[in-house]
């Protein structure tokens, strides 16, 4: 008996009725042999772990942008303490731990530079639109591998691509996932307001604070066992009602004063016209993007093949590409 084999009866012999085996995929777009060691669901999250994607998020912008400290998160860490949330969530519901790390690592691999910001820009110049949820689909199915995609698992591709927005995970473990990224993001993007002088403690709507907790740690420990306790044996993944709306609360509250505030409309106008300006002018030129997106402009337009493009960079490609389009050298008299 291979390795992956005892792994996948191990599965057979602990995980709920309710989780996802690895032996039950349905399976990739194109079959691979199988693995002496690992199972789908672990290949899986190695090939999203070393795609350059992945990479990418630790120069990617989560809420501040090309911030000075060294402890604000980036997209990576962000996408880090998602799978912490998620995996604890699925280990305590004896779900597929693998499948819920790999859904939650590559989640926001389609994200732009500038965070939201720029997710809002290529949506009002994209044709069709832009949500992140669905490049990062696009991410591990096309663009990865020079256009060959990284040929995940039906199960991966799912959680990916619903881990947000009005269609729904099909698996227990992408619902982990779903939640764990609400988790995150409310919790760390309040210490990161605070960090940033945006926010000050005293601030926070105490309704929320007396049901989730006055301290960073024990909210996400108050969200965490109450998505377990209410979910234990049962074939959903959710908070209860009075903690369902006490986050609710704080993100609206996050949205109010962080997300939306005018601290960052000056900036949001600047990354705009970043990304617009550079949305144009490789409209224009296409032939001037590395080959790979090139490609893109035969098979699907020039529209698409920029979208593309642009949803890749980081917050520092863009910027620095933009500088060296637009703005003049200067100009040395020798």
């Amino acid at each position: 008996m291979t390795i992956r084999e005892q792994w996948e009866r191990h599965e057979e012999q602990w995980l709920s009725p309710y989780a996802t085996r690895s032996v039950d995929t349905r399976g990739r777009e194109r079959p691979v042999p199988p693995c002496e060691v690992r199972t789908d669901f672990q290949r899986d999250r190695d090939r999203i772990i070393h795609c350059k994607g992945f990479r990418r998020l630790k120069f990617k912008t989560q809420v501040f942008l090309a911030p000075k400290g060294d402890h604000y998160r980036t997209r990576l860490t962000h996408t880090l303490e998602v799978a912490q949330v998620a995996r604890t969530l699925a280990r305590a519901l004896r779900l597929n731990e693998d499948l819920t790390e790999a859904v939650a690592l590559g989640h926001d691999l389609g994200h732009t530079p500038f965070g939201h910001i720029g997710e809002k820009t290529l949506d009002r110049l994209t044709p069709g639109g832009f949500k992140h949820n669905v490049q990062s689909l696009r991410m591990v199915d096309i663009l990865e591998k020079d256009g060959a995609g990284l040929n995940l698992t039906w199960e991966v591709r799912d959680g990916i691509r619903n881990h947000s927005g009005e269609d729904e995970p099909g698996t227990l473990e992408g619902w982990c996932v779903r939640r764990a990224d609400r988790i995150a993001y409310i919790n760390h993007d309040i210490d990161d307001a605070i960090r940033g002088g945006i926010l000050k403690p005293f601030e926070l709507p105490r309704s929320c604070l007396t049901v989730l907790g006055d301290t960073h740690s024990k909210r996400i420990n108050t969200m965490i066992l109450d998505v377990i306790r209410n979910s234990a044996d049962q074939p959903f993944v959710g908070m209860s009602p009075e903690i369902s709306q006490a986050s609710d609360e704080l993100r609206d509250f996050l949205f109010e004063r962080v997300y939306n505030d005018d601290w960052r409309a000056k900036e949001e106008t600047r990354c705009d016209f970043v990304l617009t300006a550079l949305f144009g002018y490789y409209a224009q030129n296409p032939t001037l993007m590395p080959q790979e997106y090139v490609q893109i402009v035969y098979r699907e337009g020039v529209e698409r093949a920029v979208c593309d493009f642009l949803a890749c960079m980081t917050d520092r490609y863009a910027t620095d590409d933009f500088t060296a389009i637009f703005v003049p050298n200067d100009f040395a008299i020798r």
